[in-house]
C-alpha cells in the first residue's frame, strides 16, 4: 500500500515538474517572440525614415531645379525682389531703430 502511495506521489511530483518546464518554456517562448516582433518594427521603421529621407532629398533636388530655372542668368541680374537686408530702410515711416 505505501508503494502506490509513494508512486502516485512521484507521479504527482513529476506532472508538477512537467508542468513548471512547460510553463517556463512557454513564457520564454513568448518572449522571444516579442523580441522578434519589436526588432520587425524597428527595422521597417529604419526602412520608411531611409524612405522618406530620400523623398526629401528628390524633392529638394527638384526644387533647387525649378528655383534655377527662374533666377536671374547674368552675374549682375538683380531682380526687383532683392532688397539689401545690411543697409536699413532709408524712407520707410514704419521703420524704428532701437
Amino acid at each position: 500500500m505505501q508503494a502506490v502511495k509513494d508512486k502516485l506521489q512521484d507521479m504527482n511530483a513529476m506532472r508538477k515538474a512537467k508542468a513548471e518546464a512547460k510553463a517556463e518554456e512557454k513564457s520564454e517562448n513568448d518572449i522571444m517572440q516579442a523580441r522578434k516582433d519589436i526588432a520587425r518594427e524597428v527595422r521597417l521603421a529604419k526602412e520608411a525614415e531611409a524612405a522618406m529621407d530620400l523623398h526629401v532629398t528628390k524633392a529638394g533636388e527638384r526644387a533647387e531645379k525649378e528655383i534655377e530655372k527662374h533666377a536671374p542668368m547674368g552675374p549682375n541680374a538683380n531682380s526687383a525682389d532683392e532688397v539689401d537686408t545690411m543697409q536699413p530702410p532709408s524712407n520707410n515711416p514704419t521703420y524704428t531703430a532701437m
